[in-house]
């Protein structure tokens, strides 16, 4: 699986467990849902900056979204 894929899948399981909405998540890292969904979908990658704002969020290291780490 793509490192992409991966990211797309993992933003959308750490959503879920925070119990988060699309939009809550968006304006919390200061960019639009639709984009947001995007990332989700995995129609678009996020720029370096906000993939790290995105781990920031979540609490997890940028080589877990990635998938270059399991935990």
């Amino acid at each position: 699986m793509s490192s992409m894929k991966i990211l797309s899948a993992r933003i959308k399981e750490l959503r879920k467990e925070k119990e988060k909405t699309q939009k809550e998540v968006a304006n919390a890292l200061g960019i639009s849902q639709s984009t947001y969904c995007d990332y989700e979908n995995n129609n678009i990658e996020p720029t370096a900056s906000i993939l790290v704002k995105i781990a920031d969020y979540f609490g997890v290291s940028s080589d877990y979204l990635l998938g270059r780490q399991d935990d």
